[in-house]
């Protein structure tokens, strides 16, 4: 089941050069960031963790390439400037396709579907123009015990379904994943421009 309750795929254009990100048990990984195309042109940049063996030969290229990713949006804890958990979250790739041409704008591909458990209560509320949102956080389990929890969002007549789930609901979604930029202020009114990463629903059920 832990293999088949995660499923991303993303086609579009690599943003940056892959760089070292950490080593588990004798591998390596790297991060590189995609830019995907939403059906509006705005695109959503996602970061991307890279086994070393799906890498191109040394002294290739990446920025300005197309590739087509498969794999899961997954999460880890990471202590942030004020030494607090701060949740990270990227793509982490199983499969990578590398093409030298340009993928059209109605070709690009943001896909996920995860199957998980709400671990946090829903927030629900309205824009200032009035359109109806929700926010939940769903736990999804992987092999060996792991789990990763993911940031969704829900609109309208979804956000309303999402509003009534109670803490450890099953539920199924599909949607795209997502990037955002947000302000963030401190104590001493520093502001600084940060992105978060979240899954734009576009069905779900619970089960």
């Amino acid at each position: 089941m832990c293999d088949n309750n995660n499923k991303a795929t993303v086609s579009g254009t690599i943003v940056s050069e892959p760089t070292y990100n950490h080593e588990s048990f004798g591998k390596k990984f790297y991060q590189m960031y995609i830019s995907v195309l939403r059906d509006s042109g705005t695109p959503d940049i996602i970061p991307v963790i890279i086994p070393e063996f799906l890498l191109l030969e040394p002294g290739e290229k990446y920025t300005s390439r197309q590739c087509k990713i498969k794999g899961r949006f997954q999460s880890y804890n990471k202590k942030n400037e004020t030494g607090r958990n701060h949740l990270e979250l990227y793509l982490f790739a199983r499969r990578v396709d590398f093409s030298p041409e340009m993928f059209p704008m109605r070709e690009q591909i943001n896909n996920l579907f995860v199957d998980g458990f709400i671990c946090k209560e829903p927030i629900y509320r309205k824009t200032p123009l009035g359109r109806e949102i929700a926010e939940i956080m769903v736990a999804v389990n992987r092999p060996y015990g792991k789990s990763d929890y993911i940031p969704c969002i829900a609109w309208g007549s979804n956000a309303r379904l999402a509003s009534n789930f109670k803490v450890g609901t099953q539920i199924r979604l599909g949607g795209r994943i997502q990037s955002r930029r947000y302000q963030k202020t401190y104590d001493d009114d520093f502001i600084q421009i940060k992105t978060a990463y979240e899954v734009s629903i576009s069905d779900m059920e619970a089960m």
